[in-house]
């Protein structure tokens, strides 16, 4: 089974290759010196990837997992509201899935209620 991170850079590569300009979101916490912690990064459930198609400016988000990998909560609900306003998104196993979910302009590709009931 492929690993996710290895996933998510054949997409960005993929991506890239298709006129698309890719990003990838880093999260983190970090320990301050007086021991408090520091959440860095985007919401929780922001799908791993983002960007734009050159042709059109047209904004995707692309959610990683392997084979057998499945949404979070959080996931679900930011695909939720993606969906809510009609935003390309979906869940990329592949570069083929995420080239798929962004050329063909799809709307929460791989979300299925049956995987997180």
């Amino acid at each position: 089974m492929e690993s996710e991170h290895k996933i998510q850079n054949d997409i960005r590569v993929a991506l890239s290759k298709h006129q698309c300009t890719v990003f990838r979101v880093n999260v983190g916490s970090v320990k301050t010196p007086d021991g408090r912690f520091f959440s860095a990064g985007v919401p929780s459930g922001h799908p791993d990837l983002y960007g734009f198609r050159w042709s059109d400016h047209q904004v995707f988000y692309i959610e990683v997992k392997n084979e057998k990998g499945k949404p979070r909560a959080d996931q679900i609900k930011f695909h939720e509201m993606l969906t809510k306003r009609e935003i390309i998104h979906g869940i990329a196993r592949s570069a083929g899935d995420a080239i798929r979910i962004v050329e063909e302009g799809l709307i929460g590709y791989g979300f299925s209620k049956e995987d997180w009931q």
